[in-house]
């Protein structure tokens, strides 16, 4: 029984298909594809040396390209900040004066105790402010 070249090309895509479900490395699925591509160019009468030839340039061409943008994404914080994180950059109304001793504000719809990122810096009730910081429970505001 001989099998032709293609169905070859097919068991390596599907062997190291087996290492990028186990271990999770991206790598594994670009010389996967490459596999597919060697198999399709056999299944299309090219010669072996062309086969490897295929094989080689799309999964070097996959690696080179798809795994940098894998990488940059992987690397990216997510757009949605949640806790505390959520609260920097938003604005706050003064109730009580804001100075180096503390104060409080309406944050979100909450009332918080601040102080001032500048210690020299005085706030009065009514006055917009900026919260920069959250430091414990105390929001550090300018």
């Amino acid at each position: 029984m001989d099998i032709d070249a293609w169905v070859w090309w097919l068991i390596a895509a599907v062997g190291l298909g087996i290492p990028l479900v186990v271990t999770a490395m991206p790598e594994f699925g670009m010389l996967s594809a490459g596999a597919v591509a060697g198999a399709v160019t056999a299944a299309l009468g090219g010669g072996i040396v062309l086969q490897v030839v295929v094989f080689a340039v799309v999964s070097v061409a996959l690696i080179a390209v798809v795994r940098p943008i894998a990488t940059r994404h992987g690397r990216q914080r997510p757009g949605l900040s949640t806790g505390v994180d959520a609260l920097k950059g938003r604005q706050a109304v003064v109730l009580e004066r804001v100075d180096r001793r503390g104060g409080r504000i309406k944050l979100a719809g909450e009332t918080w105790s601040a102080r001032p990122l500048d210690k020299d810096q005085t706030y009065e009730p009514g006055q917009e402010v900026d919260v920069v910081d959250i430091d414990g429970a105390t929001a550090v505001v300018i």
